[in-house]
Formats: C-alpha cells, sequence, structure tokens
C-alpha cells in the first residue's frame, strides 16, 4: 500500500512538473460585432472644398502603402506592382514617406505617376520652432519647386502624426506646429506650387486623449481631414477606434482620408479578416471618407502587435481584396490635374 501511496505521489509530481513547463496559452483572439450596425456619425454633406485633387462625388479611393524589398525606385515601383497584381486592380493612391530634406520628383515617383496613380507624400518636417523662425526656408522652397513640377494633384501630409507624444520635443504644442504648418503653405503659395491638396492627418489616439484638436490648423489651411487608426495593441471595431476623430470631422467641411489603417497580425487570421469585414462596412457607412490608405508593412524591430502586412496571411488577405473589388472602393481616375 505504502508503494502505492509513494507511486501516486511521483505521479503527481512529475504531473506538476510538467503543468508549470506547459507552454502559455496563445492569447486569445477576440473579433468585431459584425451582427451591429457600424460606428455612423452624422457626416458632414459637403460640397467639399479639396483643392486640386478632388474627393469622388460618391464612394472612395483607395490606396495603399507598400514598403519594397529593396529600398531602391525599382524596388518600390516592383513593390506596387505586384499588390496590384495580386488584387487585379490599380492603386488610386500610392502613400510615400519623404524625410525633410527627400525630394519629390524621383524616378519612382514618375513612373508611378505614369501608370495613373495619384501620390501621398508624408513629409517629414523638422522642429517647428526652427521652421518659423525661417531657418529652412531654402529647403522648403526646393520641395514647392519639385513639387510644382510633378505638374499632377499631390496629396501632402506635413508632419503626419504631429499629436505623437513622442514627437512633441520637435512639435513642442499645437501653437507651433500651426505656424510652422502655414508658413510651409506661405512658402508654396510663393513658389506657385498650385497642386497641392493640404492632408492634415494626426492619430486617432488623439481625439481619444483629447489633444489633436489642439494642432488642427484651420479650414482656410486644410483641405482633407485626415486620420492613422490602427487595431494593433488595441483590438477593436475600427468605429469605436476612430469614433472620435469622425465626430470631430462631421464639424468640419472636409472630406476625410483614412491615410493610415492596418490590424495587427496578433489578432490571427480570422480576427484579422473579421475586423477587415467591419472596416468595409464602417467606411461605406460614413459618407465623408473620401479615400482609404492601407498600410501594408512590417516594420523592422517591430513585435506581431505593430506588424500589419497582409501579404501571406490568405484569409486577411481574402478579406482585403473583397474590399479593393467592392464597387464602392472603385470610382474611377482620380481627381483632374492642376
Amino acid at each position: 500500500m505504502r508503494r502505492v501511496v509513494a507511486l501516486l505521489g511521483l505521479v503527481a509530481l512529475v504531473l506538476a512538473g510538467c503543468t508549470s513547463h506547459r507552454r502559455a496559452e496563445p492569447e486569445p483572439t477576440p473579433s468585431p460585432d459584425l451582427t451591429s450596425p457600424p460606428v455612423a456619425v452624422a457626416v458632414n454633406p459637403g460640397p467639399f472644398e479639396a483643392g486640386p485633387f478632388e474627393a469622388p462625388p460618391t464612394g472612395a479611393y483607395l490606396g495603399a502603402w507598400i514598403k519594397p524589398d529593396a529600398l531602391t525606385h525599382a524596388g518600390r515601383v516592383e513593390a506596387v506592382d505586384a499588390l496590384e497584381q495580386e488584387l487585379g486592380r490599380p492603386l488610386d493612391i500610392v502613400n510615400t514617406y519623404r524625410r525633410f530634406e527627400q525630394m519629390v520628383g524621383t524616378a519612382s515617383d514618375a513612373e508611378l505617376l505614369d501608370q495613373g496613380a495619384t501620390l501621398m507624400v508624408s513629409w517629414a518636417t523638422g522642429d517647428n520652432r526652427s521652421i518659423t523662425a525661417g531657418e529652412h526656408d531654402q529647403l522648403i522652397r526646393r520641395q514647392a519647386r519639385a513639387i510644382r513640377k510633378v505638374k499632377k494633384p499631390v496629396l501632402l501630409r506635413i508632419r503626419w502624426e504631429m499629436d505623437r507624444p513622442n514627437l512633441r520635443a520637435t512639435m513642442w504644442s499645437g501653437e507651433d506646429y500651426i505656424a510652422a504648418y502655414k508658413r510651409i503653405r506661405d512658402i508654396f503659395a510663393e513658389e506657385r506650387a498650385t497642386n497641392v491638396s493640404w492632408v492634415w492627418c494626426p492619430t486617432a489616439e488623439g481625439f481619444i486623449r483629447g489633444d489633436a484638436p489642439a494642432f488642427y490648423p484651420g479650414d482656410d489651411q486644410v483641405d482633407w481631414t485626415c486620420v492613422d487608426v490602427y487595431a494593433g495593441k488595441d483590438f477593436r471595431p475600427i468605429g469605436q477606434l476612430m469614433g472620435p476623430f469622425l465626430q470631430f470631422a462631421a464639424q468640419h467641411p472636409k472630406p476625410i482620408i483614412i491615410g493610415e489603417f492596418g490590424v495587427a497580425k496578433a489578432w490571427g487570421s480570422a480576427g484579422r479578416a473579421a475586423w477587415l469585414q467591419d472596416a468595409r462596412r464602417t467606411f461605406k457607412a460614413n459618407r465623408q471618407i473620401k479615400a482609404v490608405v492601407y498600410f501594408e508593412s512590417d516594420p523592422e524591430g517591430n513585435g506581431p502587435k505593430q506588424q500589419f502586412q497582409l501579404a501571406g496571411d490568405r484569409p486577411a488577405f481574402r478579406a482585403f481584396t473583397r474590399m479593393t473589388k467592392d464597387p464602392y472602393f472603385n470610382v474611377g481616375g482620380p481627381g483632374p490635374g492642376a
């Protein structure tokens, strides 16, 4: 009997040891609620003053940022071509990121423009107080002349996500950002760069916190209102994530562009597909949204909650493809040239 008890005790210890070293269960993947109507607000019906890149009368343009395998002009064009082939359609808008000193009008810019895409230039301008002090006037003039030479409408995001707390050291304050933004616009006007539609694009989190509106330069300075919204660390339906922004935008006679949106790999294929399905419903329910641009990238060094590439995830990519094939997001060519 003692041997039996001892043996049972040994088995219990072994089982306990196995349990303590068992791999942690994966984080459960929630799904957006697709049984209730998507979040919608009382949108501003327009008419919209959108600058040279005009908003479509119905539906919305569709675009993306696609991180190339090789950071070359050829690699950039190949990345866009590859995604378009997978989707079976051209992109209306191609997002591109530029440091302060990087000029628009590269070889890849020209090729993408020749293919019929409109560039959305996300320009990482520098310290706002040094801009308003005039220290970068010549650089800004060079950029204005470079964009003028494009001779087609360009969407220009002046220091997108300016409301991020980690940018406060160079943004300083909403007043400083607005002053720098207006100085840049004035210099572009002096250089007759009239083919720019000016895009103001904070984060969805900034509207949840309540500090993003302080950076708004005014209806006379902005052509498109914009927001970047991700299901990254917080997996909720996109309508909930950007609801405060939509309420703000409805008070302004400007079309909306979703400058970046994405759903992280951490939430699993089924969760990502459901989130994208809900995003499509939400975009269509808010008719002030006139353009949406996906962030097709896995930035280096980021964990799974900050990786958003859909290619390679078949269920998620299929959900995105259904959006891109929806007639609502196939509205023909962009607005006329300047």
